[in-house]
């Protein structure tokens, strides 16, 4: 029997000898079919490899691009914006106001991932990718010309919450639209790899909007970067509309994708169905269990890269340029530890990589706030950068792992989902409950005990994935025909 986590979740197994043919069940005639994993439906004319470098470079732009403007408004979150749109009684409640202004953006991204999957899995990856890119640079640009409180009065952090909300929507239509550019275009046994290219927009966009933060900190006094200084970081979201049209007249639409339109065009309009409705009637199960599996990692980078600046700042009197630099140098590492992971996913399976990276941050949640609680920089350098390794671990193979659950007809709508659930579910709401946690205990290893819950959902998750994959392996094939034939 092959060990599960070495199998692909998706509805065909892949075995490790090349010989043994892979089992397919009978399809039930309804929609609850299996998946098929899409290494099994290549395109008929492979890309030529100088279109995919271009798209993979295009994809992995776009999503570092969008991954930094949606990040300058955390650290805003953490250092200024409390003051400066929420004046409270005090500095804990304007910073409590500020993280759940940052938590409407992930409340926001599931709309970006269900408008922007039905139009991408119907219209395209490319139409969405350029839109999502277009809204975030002009909510990002407006946040940075928002006049303040005690300018326009509440107008002012109801125009923060709006421009917020239309960064979630943008950052869940972009995800998906990058990743399939991506994992679509990428040739058989790469998949992985070249999905990590999307995924190193978030350690990119981590220390490119951490820099861009110590520069204008570094070039200003503290009172002019309160007044215009943090403004800078968000004006620079106007080059995303150049990565936009770039995107719109250079790159060309996948070729799972064009396969996927000629299947349905071919199809009775009568049998069409809408990429959700089908999403939601045969494959909800496996969107909750894809962000089930996620959101631990979403949780914990973002108390990472956000509550931890909070944390160290206000609660253990840290120097905010210090602790910015420990995050955009830890951040870095991740441009190496990430395609590592995914390149490792290629050759032993995803859900292996998956669950050792989950597992590592349950270990690791306890040591991280024991070593943080020191107050030191270099100990502080060392439990964010192992629990990096972790999140690297978890996030290389990620995008590949959630192309594999669903068909290309769905699969916009499928991966983005399963995403902007974790997103929601984890990262949203990560740093606002760590304020909270720590308001109500006194004691950060209430946020380690967050985190390991966290981790142990996932756990369960990958192992139903785990066991679904060793469902459809070859050993399993009469009980498996015998439950396609009573579905049928």
């Amino acid at each position: 029997m092959h060990d599960p986590l070495t199998s692909i979740p998706s509805g065909q197994y892949v075995p490790r000898n090349p010989s043994h043919p892979p089992f397919r069940p009978r399809t039930p005639r309804s929609a609850h079919r299996m998946d098929t994993a899409p290494s099994a439906q290549p395109a008929p004319t492979p890309p030529a490899a100088g279109n995919r470098r271009r798209v993979a470079t295009a994809a992995a732009l776009a999503s570092a691009v969008e991954w930094y403007d949606y990040f300058v408004f955390g650290i805003a979150a953490a250092l200024v914006l409390g003051d400066l749109y929420f004046p409270a009684g005090s500095p804990t409640a304007g910073v409590l106001a500020s993280f759940a202004t940052f938590a409407v953006g992930f409340l926001a991204r599931p709309l970006g991932g269900i408008v922007a999957g039905h139009l991408g899995d119907r219209r395209g990856r490319k139409p969405m990718l350029v839109l999502a890119l277009t809204l975030m640079g002009v909510a990002t640009t407006g946040i940075g010309l928002l006049p303040t409180y005690d300018t326009i009065g509440v107008a002012a952090p109801i125009l923060l919450v709006l421009f917020r909300v239309a960064q979630g929507v943008a950052v869940g239509a972009q995800w998906g639209g990058a990743m399939l550019l991506a994992t679509e275009y990428a040739p058989e046994g790469k998949r992985g790899v070249y999905g990590s290219v999307v995924q190193l927009g978030v350690p990119i966009g981590v220390v490119t909007a951490n820099t861009v933060f110590l520069l204008a900190g570094a070039l200003t006094t503290d009172s002019a970067f309160t007044a215009w200084g943090w403004r800078v970081p968000f004006l620079v979201g106007l080059l995303v509309l150049g990565l936009a049209w770039y995107i719109h007249t250079r790159v060309e639409e996948t070729p799972a994708f064009r396969e996927a339109e000629r299947a349905l065009a071919e199809k009775e309009k009568s049998e069409q169905s809408s990429p959700l409705r089908t999403i939601l009637r045969g494959h909800l199960g496996t969107v909750l269990l894809a962000g089930g599996s996620f959101a631990v990692n979403t949780a914990t980078f973002y108390i990472i890269i956000t509550g931890v600046l909070d944390y160290t700042t206000r609660e253990l009197g840290m120097e905010k340029g210090p602790v910015l630099m420990v995050s955009l140098c830890v951040s870095l590492t991740q441009l190496v530890l990430i395609p590592a992971a995914a390149a490792l996913s290629d050759r032993i399976g995803r859900l292996r990589i998956y669950a050792l990276g989950a597992a590592g941050i349950a270990l690791w949640a306890v040591p991280l706030f024991l070593l943080i609680d020191t107050g030191s920089l270099l100990w502080l350098a060392v439990g964010t950068f192992v629990a990096s390794c972790f999140l690297s671990i978890m996030y290389g193979p990620q995008a590949a792992l959630f192309a594999e659950l669903f068909t290309p007809e769905m699969r916009y709508t499928g991966a983005s989902l399963g995403y902007q659930i974790a997103a929601v579910a984890g990262g949203g709401l990560a740093p606002f409950v760590m304020v909270l946690l720590l308001e109500a205990t006194g004691t950060s290893m209430a946020v380690s005990g967050y985190i390991i819950g966290l981790s142990v959902i996932a756990l369960l998750s990958i192992r139903v994935l785990a066991r679904r994959a060793r469902a459809a392996e070859p050993e399993a094939a009469p009980e498996a025909c015998a439950q396609a034939e009573s579905a049928s």
